[in-house]
């Protein structure tokens, strides 16, 4: 019995490892392998294995700590692959399975044990130590993937500048325009907001639109002081969110443009209030300088002037 044991729990790491491999080199194939791989260890190998255990063991009290070490491992492994595929309620499938190991698995662990005098009290030990390390990992796992994933969604400023470039190509035809104006006047304030932003980081637009990772390298993010948030130069933030609602608003009282008017606030970001204005959504400046400030406002001086293009 220990054999096919064994055999199994070699199969099963084998498919384990493979997934692992292709999920990192982005093959074809990764998510089945993985996916076999976490079901077969928590439906097939770790049953047999602690049912094994059990019966060589020949201890009915304590049933309830094998079961429950399956249900953690179950809970823990899955909500994983969740994570891991992305499914659908991935989240709230770790939000459950982060704290279960303390609050279900360890509790039942040390009441089992506790009547068992003859437990060994430094297998209590390793298994606290296991779940330190478990806490441990899954944090600077969770981080690790959280900075690449920003570094990733900083890079589209780099596809916002290659468009503005084109952009910038093209000739406007009707120059007097009120609209071709009004995005004149709301670009000049994202250039406004940006320069702004680049004194306050000491780091030059160059060097930004270079490495936009430069803005969450460590020491370079600052608290925003108080003078950018309601002193003069914070009033740009205003300025640049009234310019658009009266370019959204504008939009609606011109021929022509009112689907345009009525997509715009969603590619802004913009919420309607009923005293016929708009506001951001979620504000760009709060206590410190968030990197994707900058790359929204990358994003907006490419929609204006993609706008201001279709402007005839």
């Amino acid at each position: 019995m220990k054999q096919k044991i064994y055999i199994l729990g070699l199969a099963t790491t084998g498919i384990l490892f493979a997934g692992t491999l292709f999920k990192v080199q982005h093959w074809p194939g990764a998510g089945y392998l993985l996916t076999i791989g976490i079901l077969m260890l928590v439906l097939i190998f770790l049953p047999v294995a602690l049912r094994n255990h059990y019966k060589t063991e020949g201890n009915n009290q304590n049933s309830l700590l094998y079961l429950v070490t399956w249900l953690t491992c179950l809970v823990v492994f899955i909500a994983m692959l969740f994570k891991i595929m992305h499914w659908p309620g991935a989240g709230y499938a770790l939000i459950i399975a982060l704290p279960f190991p303390y609050i279900v698995f360890l509790p039942v662990f040390l009441a089992v044990t506790s009547k068992n005098k003859s437990f060994n009290i430094y297998n209590t030990v390793y298994v606290l130590f296991l779940l330190t390390a478990f806490s441990a990992v899954s944090v600077l796992l969770a981080l690790n993937v959280s900075k690449e994933m920003t570094v990733d969604s900083l890079k589209i400023s780099d596809n916002y500048n290659r468009l503005e470039a084109v952009l910038d190509e093209i000739q406007v035809i009707n120059q007097q325009s009120p609209v071709i104006q009004k995005i004149d006047d709301v670009l000049k304030t994202v250039n406004e907001y940006q320069d702004m932003i680049f004194r306050h980081e000491g780091i030059t637009e160059a060097q930004w639109n270079a490495n936009p990772e430069i803005l969450i390298m460590s020491g370079s993010r600052q608290v925003v002081p108080a003078s950018m948030l309601t002193g003069k130069e914070g009033l740009i933030d205003t300025k640049l969110e009234t310019g658009l609602s009266d370019l959204v608003l504008l939009l609606g009282r011109t021929p022509g443009y009112e689907k345009l008017s009525a997509s715009a606030p969603v590619i802004f970001d913009l919420r309607y209030l009923p005293d016929n204005r708009y506001i951001w959504t979620d504000r760009l400046f709060k206590n410190i300088v968030q990197p994707w400030a900058l790359t929204y406002l990358d994003g907006l001086e490419t929609n204006l002037k993609m706008i201001k293009a279709l402007v005839y």
